[in-house]
């Protein structure tokens, strides 16, 4: 067990020493720019956006996760982080059409910078990790799926919050008042 929990560290630590520095600095400008942010993924992608979106929303960004009952309509000058490991979502896809259209500013966290939703993309963020299709661009893993992947984005996206926030000067004391109390 100690032998696959390591090698899984290893690997995550891999993929996070080849993250553009440049790419997730935008990201994070970007954060800090927008009036109010929307974030989406699908599947396990979607999970890691949910815990990205919970933290914005402790640091005190305007955040709401695309499909919810209580998301609005973007807006121009509102920001769309879409995360999605191959970057070929046709339902992401045409999200980001329409942020576009509106005058928002969209962002696609994925593996693949040539993909379909990336061509649509203000900015992009590569996590070169392994997804469920092991594209021959991809590192090797031992995990199943899109683990590397899942585990790396929410890794990259917790240091961008934590960049962001210093950037802010967002103190941690604010940050505990909008953690959830009733639970």
């Amino acid at each position: 067990m100690k032998k696959i929990i390591r090698m899984i560290g290893e690997e995550v630590v891999s993929v996070l020493s080849k993250i553009d520095e440049e790419e997730a600095l935008m990201v994070s400008t970007l954060l800090n720019k927008s009036k109010r942010i929307f974030v989406y993924g699908d599947g396990r992608s979607g999970l890691m956006g949910k815990a990205f979106a919970m933290r914005l929303m402790h640091g005190g960004y305007t955040v709401y996760v695309v499909g919810e009952t209580i998301t609005p309509s973007i807006e121009e000058d509102d920001l769309l982080i879409l995360i999605s490991g191959s970057g070929s979502s046709d339902m992401m896809y045409d999200f980001a059409k329409k942020a576009w259209n509106i005058g928002g500013n969209v962002i696609l966290i994925t593996t693949n910078r040539d993909s379909k939703i990336a061509s649509v993309s203000h900015h992009v963020l590569v996590i070169p990790a392994a997804t469920k299709y092991r594209r021959k661009v991809e590192p090797e893993t031992i995990q199943p799926l899109g683990n590397q992947f899942d585990q790396s984005v929410h890794l990259v996206l917790d240091g961008i919050i934590i960049h962001s926030l210093q950037m802010n000067e967002t103190l941690a004391q604010d940050m505990l008042k909008r953690h959830a109390n009733l639970e």
